[in-house]
């Protein structure tokens, strides 16, 4: 096998290092990830994940951990209500049955982040994950890497693969490419204790999704674990609004007049988001890779998930298309008939730039389709045509 002998160094404990892990540990490979948060026990932003068949679920199939996430995953939160900004619904699915369609194509079943990132680190070796590494560079050693941190000890590792995300520090030693602005900012927030903080947005959302379009804006919500809820204002501006608004976005009360502001025509009932809000709001400018990008491979350090191809959240296909990546870079690695790393590592992201380019061009496209002035009107068509 190409790794006997070898220590792997994941960098970043998002789904899609601790499933590459997983993978890996089934077949005695000796490997770590270097993850920046303090414990196991740090709060996990972000949306749930909604995970396909495909993808996502075959990479946990594969990882024997697809009747744990059967047992977690949130039983009807895939259920979504289309409206526009007067809180009129022109489109719902809450009354269809909710049956388990596992297998199914569109059956795209949701979890919590955090839940998700339990069941993988309980499924890893005591120890595998190295908490509050905040990685800072690295430099060749022989055959492989020095990893260098803030706060923790310098370690080496033969392979070095990069999971830490849109922002990675290891992309730059892999390519010089970088990400585009897609034109569009989302504004997230949160609401714990849903039920009581927020009553009418909770009732309204029903334990699933709401999207609200209107005058090229949108408001994107849904349910997330322990009652909290998530939400995205999404709009087009410039790449820089969050450093030119001169909104403090650990203040509700300046958030929320901007908003008025910004979303004038929108019904006084979504000002309720803005009450009881966990802060900070999180301002997340949406990115995307070049669909051409390529690059020579290494024979010591590959990228996954998105350090690789960061692309728009406008298809679900993000955390899926990583966990993909795991699972493809895995049967690479493993596979014997590779001659090198080297060789594996070039048939993977051979493989991988290609996927991911047609999926980040879906993604980029539905953005732009809901961000239009008729993406009521075509939201409804679609999810009427696939539900």
């Amino acid at each position: 096998m190409l790794l006997d002998n070898k220590k792997v160094a994941i960098v970043g404990g998002g789904p899609a290092g601790l499933t590459l892990a997983r993978l890996l540990q089934q077949s005695g490979v000796y490997v770590n990830v270097y993850e920046r948060d303090l414990d196991k026990n740090a709060r996990v932003q972000g949306a749930p994940l909604d995970l396909h068949d495909e993808s996502g679920l075959a990479a946990l199939r594969k990882a024997n951990l697809l009747e744990k996430f059967k047992e977690n995953y949130m039983v009807g939160a895939d259920r979504e209500k289309i409206m526009n900004p007067n809180g009129n619904v022109f489109f719902s699915d809450h009354e269809k049955n909710l049956t388990e369609d596992f297998g199914k194509e569109h059956f795209r079943p949701e979890i919590d982040r955090g839940v998700l990132r339990r069941i993988l680190l309980d499924a890893l070796e005591t120890e595998t994950v190295v908490w509050n590494s905040h990685f800072l560079s690295m430099e060749k050693q022989g055959a492989g890497w020095l990893l260098h941190f803030k706060n923790a000890d310098t370690q080496y590792a033969d392979l070095v693969i990069a999971a830490d995300g849109a922002n990675s520090k290891i992309r730059p030693y892999v390519t010089d490419i970088k990400a585009i602005y897609s034109g569009i900012t989302m504004l997230e927030g949160n609401i714990a204790d849903a039920k009581n903080n927020a009553p009418n947005i909770y009732e309204m959302l029903n334990g699933g999704k709401i999207m609200a379009f209107g005058n090229g804006q949108n408001i994107l919500m849904g349910q997330k674990g322990k009652g909290e809820i998530g939400y995205y204002i999404s709009f087009k501006t410039d790449e820089n609004w969050h450093k030119t608004i001169g909104i403090d976005f650990t203040d509700k009360t300046q958030v929320s007049n901007w908003f008025q502001k910004a979303y004038a025509t929108w019904n006084p009932m979504w000002y309720e988001l803005f009450e009881n809000v966990l802060l900070p709001f999180i301002p997340r400018p949406i990115y995307y890779m070049p669909f051409d990008q390529t690059w020579s491979s290494q024979s010591n350090v590959t990228m996954i998930g998105d350090a690789a191809h960061v692309m728009s959240p406008f298809a679900g296909e993000g955390v899926n298309m990583a966990m993909l990546d795991a699972l493809e870079l895995r049967e690479c690695l493993l596979s014997e008939t590779h001659s090198s790393l080297k060789q594996a590592i070039e048939n993977f992201e051979n493989k991988m730039r290609p996927r991911a380019a047609t999926i980040a061009k879906k993604s980029l496209d539905n953005g732009e389709l809901m961000h239009s002035e008729n993406a009521l009107e075509s939201m409804i068509d679609f999810f009427s045509e696939v539900k």
